[in-house]
């Protein structure tokens, strides 16, 4: 059923976007041919790499070109044209009028199997989306977690070879164990992380050409591409090209940064030991710039200037890549006569015009010609005489709508408004509220069940939405009274606002109660606590326990869990933390146990103590490791201190 399609979506838009991901199949497959080709016939990786990205934006292009395309032409919705009798004008609908049922099942049925498809990739992208948001989040919390500045000789060397590669940008230099590899972390403030197995298990020229290996991914702004070809892979998940580019476009780079790697150090030999060398300890998150990132093999015998497999291939790859790109065409040009049949019959009509005329000698006698325009006429006859009463019909709903302003309407839009109901006077009504919307925001209206009389209401309550507004507050079921109410509790959304305040569920009652506890509240602000589950009497029990609460520290406190249980623990223990602290403490992980521990060490230390006791991983553990060794006058800087430079490690944790 036509009903099938997205509400938000309008039939024409939704047909044109599920054409667009169907042909992008054939194009992706041919834009990664054509890279193949290309990158067969370049010599440096930098052009290849260069010709790879070049061949992602145009996989990103054509799609949107596509559906640009699709939506600048008046395209029926069930793939076909209308016959020429009913395109030639609309008085002349009579003789298309008794195929209407028929065309109406072949519309329903394409429009399902296109919203199916939407659907279906929004679906993936959703899922994919979820993927590349994870990995990100991780990545973030791996970079604060456990790392401090390296030390002063590795600093200087980090420096001497940003120098040698002219990089003005700030670039901070850590050590980290949770990483057995260097890697580049950050767009526009990028860290550079330094494991303590490289410190220790690399020479100096070794290190120098690994951090030359990750300045270089700095200097070339891989990162920005890295993040361009993540959001590519989830908006085209579907497509196996996109990945294999992808992973292409990864190795190039690596080879460009291996190249940058040689030239500023200039020993091809200790840089592939340092590559043999971290192979062995590889662990890189997905979504870093790692130094061992890439096939080990190829890489490594680049660097020394031997022949790769690869290299030996790259013949066959070459004819592969153009048979490849040949066959995707052609699937096209199929793909495109199965999408818009009438083309192809109209040309083979033309063909057939064209050779009747010049072969004038075998064309029939006149008197077969008369009896054949005798009989054609006789049988037009006949249909117009058996359908009089369904043209009459019809032709009153069109010329109904033509009154009404929407003229030049392709049968398919037509069929479309009659399936959902949109008559003449809904249209005039929605006029007289100043509302002029087109064929198909007038069907998407219609099936939400926007109404003269809703938007007359909320217009009387001071809101002016826009046609898509109007769809989208019919959506949410947010009407004039929900509007009302909002403003009686205290806040004044704009429409944007008031959509997204229904679509959280925040009622009217519920900012009333905010409210009544002495919460000034903005809109955005409501949708965040409403968001994060921030309710009246978790803002009760907060300040029972002697929070000083605002908006945005509730926020922030229900976002990392803080629970009135857990200050009420915090402060059984003679601590008195304030918001901000209390947040620092759970996102640290601070517990009560973790604080009595600490306590029955000996130790009567602050909050912020606690805080960088905890960031520093001092455990319970560890400070019985440190009193085992009869240290003296032992406070729990000093051990923090300890901590930091690892004292107490032995040489496998080193």
């Amino acid at each position: 059923m036509i009903t099938a399609i997205p509400h938000w979506l309008s039939p024409h838009a939704m047909h044109a976007l599920g054409w667009s991901l169907l042909h992008f199949l054939w194009q992706g497959t041919a834009l990664a041919a054509l890279a193949a080709v290309l990158m067969a016939l370049c010599q440096r990786s930098s052009a290849r790499y260069v010709v790879g990205v070049s061949a992602l934006v145009l996989m990103s292009v054509a799609p949107l070109a596509t559906f640009w395309y699709l939506q600048q032409t008046d395209i029926p919705l069930n793939g076909t044209s209308p016959s020429p009798l009913v395109s030639a004008a609309w008085p002349h609908t009579a003789a298309a009028i008794p195929s209407l049922p028929s065309r109406t099942l072949r519309v329903s049925a394409s429009v399902d199997a296109i919203a199916w498809l939407v659907q279906g990739w929004l679906f993936g992208v959703a899922i994919f989306s979820l993927r590349s948001a994870g990995g990100f989040v991780l990545l973030e919390r791996e970079r604060r977690k456990r790392s401090s500045v390296v030390g002063e000789r590795v600093l200087e060397i980090c420096y001497t070879l940003q120098d040698q590669l002219s990089i003005s940008r700030t670039i901070q230099y850590c050590e980290c164990k949770w990483l057995h590899a260097p890697a580049v972390i950050g767009w526009f403030r990028p860290v550079v992380f330094l494991p303590a197995t490289a410190l220790t298990g690399l020479s100096e020229d070794q290190l120098q050409a690994i951090i030359a290996h990750e300045l270089a991914h700095i200097q070339r702004m891989d990162a920005f591409v890295n993040v361009f070809q993540v959001c590519m892979e989830t908006l085209l998940f579907y497509h196996p090209a996109v990945w294999w580019l992808n992973q292409r476009i990864r190795a190039e780079r690596e080879h460009c940064c291996d190249d940058i790697a040689v030239s500023v150090c200039g020993d091809a030999v200790e840089y592939a030991r340092a590559l043999t060398l971290m192979e062995e300890w590889r662990s890189a998150p997905a979504f870093a710039m790692a130094a061992n990132r890439g096939p080990l093999t190829d890489r490594i015998m680049r660097v020394l200037g031997l022949k790769t497999l690869g290299a030996g291939m790259r013949g066959i790859g070459l004819i592969g890549s153009v048979l490849c790109l040949s066959a995707a065409l052609a699937a096209g040009n199929t793909l495109l006569n199965l999408a818009h049949p009438a083309l192809a019959r109209a040309n083979s009509r033309s063909q057939t015009v064209s050779d009747s005329t010049g072969k004038r000698a075998a064309a029939p006698k006149p008197s077969a010609s008369r009896n054949s325009v005798s009989q054609t006429t006789d049988t037009r006859t006949k249909t117009s005489t058996s359908t009089r009463s369904e043209t009459t019909t019809t032709t009153s709903y069109v010329d109904g709508l033509k009154d009404a302003g929407l003229t030049a309407l392709s049968v398919d839009t037509l069929i479309a408004l009659k399936i959902q109901d949109v008559t003449p006077e809904y249209v005039r009504g929605l006029q007289e509220q100043g509302l002029h919307p087109d064929a198909e925001k007038l069907i998407g209206m219609r099936v939400q069940g926007v109404t003269p009389e809703y938007v007359r209401d909320i217009r009387a309550a001071g809101l002016n939405p826009s046609v898509d507004q109007l769809i989208g507050l019919k959506v949410q079921g947010a009407d004039a009274e929900y509007y009302r109410g909002l403003k009686e509790a205290g806040i004044d959304p704009d429409i944007d606002r008031l959509i997204a305040l229904k679509v959280q569920g925040v009622t009217p009652q519920y900012v009333r109660e905010l409210r009544a506890a002495g919460l000034a509240l903005t809109a955005d602000q409501v949708i965040s606590m409403k968001v994060q589950d921030v309710t009246p009497e978790y803002l009760k029990g907060m300040r029972e326990q002697g929070m000083d609460v605002n908006a945005n520290n509730l926020i922030s406190m229900r976002v990392q869990d803080v629970t009135p249980e857990y200050v009420r623990g915090i402060k059984a223990l003679g601590l008195t933390p304030s918001s901000n602290q209390v947040i620092s403490m759970k996102v640290q992980d601070v517990t009560p146990e973790y604080v009595k521990a600490l306590q029955a060490a000996g130790f009567n230390p602050s909050i912020n103590d606690i805080i960088n006791a905890r960031v520093q991983d001092v455990t319970p553990e560890f400070i019985a490791r440190v009193k085992q060794h009869g240290f003296k006058d032992l406070s729990l800087e000093k051990i923090i201190r300890m901590r930091q430079l690892g004292i107490l490690d032995s040489k496998a944790e080193l």
